[in-house]
């Protein structure tokens, strides 16, 4: 089974990305989780993405990639009748995860003090560009807005390229993976003692605490972390090297992995030349060095070299595409996606992601597409028992 949080209800009042896909995660584990969207238009991310009729249909590709699974309600909660309705869906809930600006949801007068006057042991989860304190609190907070302010952007590229922008929101992510991770924790105690929490999850400090080595370096050792571009500024040779056909990535950053890479390539005199003999004169010696294993890897396609590096425990990957990683054997074996045929606005199948890790064997697995639009008012509130006796719960 892979429900491992099968009972548990959440109610996810996100936009755009860190805070959905932090839900989509406790989704894929069986969690009920109920996303609570404006009337007007709901999740930002129903219009965002590469096909504008998609967009149109409020089923944006942005929104498909981290709904499935999850069932959608509309509330407006600047009326007190909205209000009250989400007070009901409150005290039917486990946890709460939203991504608002600071201070919104207590002047709405559904802050976590009110709300946990209705569910005493709600696990209330915000996710915020800064967190819920500080000068920088109440600054808007975008995925690229973050990456700059972290030092992700200084030392992505090389050092005539940089400061470049990761290629995809990874300050969003890691914010989302940080709530959920601090969700299912916070949930733990929950059942064991019937205590809530306030969780607030800052996108600045989750991509900061991603940061280890770098940050470690800085901290530790006084090194001021530069751009290095495809290079591993721990080992060398360890990163991308030009083949006779696709650039392979390389990591021999053990002794004995580059004795064999020097075997292997027909260079085994590389190992005993005192530019390269030991890792610190590696190190020092990269660009030479990286020019020397070039010029024996034209030899074979990147393809050929995988499979005789890695044969020989010498760590080797080629540079793949999205389109291409998306083909490989080992993914497809593994289940990384779900299919769904009737989507609501779409006219062909939709696949989706799951997450990162499989359940005794099992993928998980979303077992419904997103949600279009208040598809499931009805039958949410329909279910709810009455407050009072909800709210009781511990």
């Amino acid at each position: 089974m892979t429900d491992l949080l099968s009972g548990i209800r959440v109610l996810d009042l996100t936009n755009v990305l860190a805070g959905p896909y932090c839900a989509y995660q406790l989704a894929l584990l069986g969690a009920d989780v109920i996303k609570v969207e404006a009337p007007q238009g709901g999740d930002l991310a129903r219009q965002l993405g590469g096909s504008p009729k998609l967009n149109q249909a409020g089923m944006g590709a942005s929104f498909l990639a981290q709904n499935a699974g999850k069932r959608s309600v509309t509330l407006d909660l600047k009326t007190a009748a909205d209000r009250e309705r989400f007070l009901d869906l409150v005290a039917s809930a486990d946890a709460l995860v939203e991504n608002f600006r600071p201070g919104v949801m207590d002047r709405l007068g559904l802050g976590y003090i009110e709300l946990k006057a209705v569910r005493p042991g709600l696990v209330y989860c915000a996710i915020s560009g800064f967190g819920q304190t500080g000068p920088m609190r109440d600054n808007p907070a975008y995925d690229q807005i973050i990456q700059g302010l972290s030092g992700i952007m200084s030392i992505t590229g090389t050092p005539e390229t940089a400061p470049l922008r990761v290629g995809y929101p990874v300050a969003d992510t890691l914010g989302g993976l940080v709530g959920a991770f601090a969700i299912a924790s916070a949930l733990v105690r929950q059942k064991t003692s019937g205590e809530g929490a306030f969780l607030d999850v800052s996108m600045l400090e989750c991509t900061l605490s991603a940061l280890g080595w770098p940050v470690s370096n800085y901290l530790t050792a006084g090194l001021d972390p530069k751009p290095m571009g495809n290079e591993n500024m721990t080992a060398a040779p360890s990163g991308a090297f030009r083949t006779g056909d696709g650039l392979l990535n390389i990591a021999a950053n053990k002794q004995e992995q580059f004795v064999t890479l020097c075997r292997l390539i027909g260079r085994p005199e590389l190992a005993s030349d005192p530019r390269f003999a030991e890792r610190e004169t590696r190190k020092k010696n990269r660009a030479a060095l990286k020019v020397e294993i070039e010029d024996a890897l034209r030899a074979a396609p990147a393809a050929a070299w995988e499979e005789t590096l890695n044969r020989a425990g010498v760590p080797a990957g080629r540079v793949l595409t999205i389109p291409q990683v998306l083909a490989e054997p080992q993914v497809l074996e593994r289940q990384l996606t779900a299919n769904f045929d009737d989507v609501a606005g779409m006219d062909t199948p939709l696949t989706v992601l799951r997450g990162g890790f499989m359940v005794d064997g099992e993928a998980p697995l979303p077992t419904k597409p997103p949600p279009a639009l208040n598809a499931h008012m009805d039958e949410i509130f329909a279910g709810l028992p009455p407050r009072a006796k909800a709210g009781a719960r511990a």
